[in-house]
């Protein structure tokens, strides 16, 4: 009976998933449909339909990597909220590099674009890790007033230095065709971007498992004092875990401008920044996981919107059923917390609270 118990508490986001799809099917059925054929139309054109299958893979690309963005510095115990910001800065540092560098053979200007994108999301995120890190200062707080800043800041160069001349919306000129991705789905805007989302995955996987660095930021988070007293520099894994997570968030800008959009929009993020935090807890923080985590959400996505062609459903209602299994989901996360990964990983992050503090009263002695 405890081994039942066990199996139907780990598939606990399962649940919360079904129960919200049973909520809407009531919005649903108000808005005068059937809710069988609703659903049915959802999830087979997000995951059977060629080309409802490439969009769930263009969604899928960025919301993988801004949910990896969170998983990382969880592994230390520090809350990534910002990913929605350093998305922003690494798609404008990617533009940047692709329309005011030119000269350079195709691939290489690609890998340099996409560098300067990573760059872009890491410098982001080094802001929040500095004042964490050597002044105490809340990381959500920073992480996510510094969304705001960003979209802001895109928003003026968009829609001033950066404008193309004559656009009725702002957006920058597009970037040279050599730059386009190629498409891993011949005829669709699906491109390799997704590709190198699994790949960081993997290898995220792989660190977490087996790796040094994934062996120390875990010993960071789950006991700062000890990690100190072995060499461990606390400061130091909190900057690097989040410019690293920051960099994973800059390539979900870069691959939005190189693979899908091939030029710079205003608001061209459609939260995916924030929809990374239930890819990531979706996933109870296993980057093994994140992948199937964000395959669902980016099909959620590209289904409702098919769904919502198909049967003349209203917009409102498919995004209040999105909403519905966010909410959920998040909401399962809370039963027994402290027995999960995310239980975990919010102890850890009052422990490095607690070494930060111990380690500057040291200082003022």
């Amino acid at each position: 009976m405890d081994s039942v118990y066990r199996v139907m508490f780990h598939l606990r986001s399962v649940w919360a998933i079904l129960l919200a799809l049973a909520v809407g099917s009531i919005l649903i059925l108000a808005a005068g449909s059937n809710p069988i054929e609703a659903y049915a139309t959802l999830f087979k054109g997000a995951f059977f339909d060629y080309w409802g299958f490439a969009a769930t893979l263009v969604k899928m690309c960025p919301l993988l990597l801004a949910g990896l963005a969170v998983v990382l510095p969880l592994r230390a115990g520090l809350f990534n909220i910002g990913a929605e910001g350093q998305i922003y800065i690494g798609a404008l540092f990617a533009t940047i590099v692709a329309l005011y560098v030119p000269g350079l053979p195709g691939p290489l200007h690609i890998v340099l674009c996409t560098l300067a994108g990573a760059l872009g999301g890491a410098l982001w995120a080094l802001i929040p890790a500095l004042l964490k890190a050597y002044q105490r200062i809340n990381e959500i707080i920073v992480t996510l007033l510094l969304n705001f800043v960003a979209l802001h800041f895109v928003s003026f160069v968009v829609s001033g230095p950066m404008m193309e001349k004559g656009a009725p919306y702002p957006y920058s000129p597009e970037i040279p065709d050599t730059l386009f991705l190629p498409h891993l789905l011949a005829r669709t805007d699906a491109h390799y971007g997704v590709l190198v989302g699994v790949v960081i995955a993997l290898s995220l996987y792989v660190v977490f498992q087996r790796g040094v660095f994934g062996f120390t930021l875990a010993t960071v988070g789950r006991n700062p004092n000890a990690a100190r007293y072995a060499g461990m520099s606390v400061e130091r894994h909190i900057i690097l875990s989040f410019m690293i997570a920051g960099a994973f968030a800059g390539l979900a800008g870069t691959f939005e401008v190189l693979g899908h959009r091939y030029r710079l929009f205003h608001a061209f993020s459609q939260g995916y920044g924030y929809d990374g935090i239930v890819v990531a807890f979706l996933a109870g923080l296993n980057p093994l996981f994140a992948i199937f985590s964000a395959l669902f959400i980016g099909g959620l996505r590209s289904g409702a919107n098919m769904m919502q062609r198909a049967m003349g459903i209203e917009t409102t209602v498919v995004e209040a059923i999105q909403g519905l299994v966010i909410l959920f989901v998040a909401a399962s996360l809370a039963f027994r917390y402290r027995a999960t990964a995310i239980g975990r990983a919010i102890a850890r992050r009052q422990e490095v609270e607690e070494a930060l503090d111990g380690q500057t009263g040291d200082r003022k002695t």
